[in-house]
């Protein structure tokens, strides 16, 4: 049986990830439930973030932030889904 999204994703839950709806505009939150049907996935302690990308900074950046609570996205909606891995000391 061949890996899938579903297993990917499940194999993260509870870790921190950046899901990216369109090249500006995305979430960052625990990830918390993967669900089948409907296809989507659900986020605990959400912040709605807004990425800015410049000619000298090509690599889109988090320019700001905006606390939501939980929420749920369809997986119709994502672009890219980034698993956040905390800073090396």
């Amino acid at each position: 049986m061949p890996i899938t999204i579903f297993h990917m994703l499940e194999k993260n839950l509870g870790k921190k990830i950046r899901v990216i709806l369109d090249p500006a505009y995305g979430f960052e939150g625990t990830l918390a439930a993967v669900t089948h049907e409907p296809a989507g996935i659900w986020l605990s302690d959400a912040e709605a973030i807004v990425l800015r990308a410049t000619i000298a900074q090509p690599i889109p950046q988090v320019a700001s932030r905006e606390e939501r609570s939980e929420l749920f996205l369809h997986l119709d909606s994502v672009q890219r889904i980034e698993v956040l891995h905390p800073p090396r000391r």
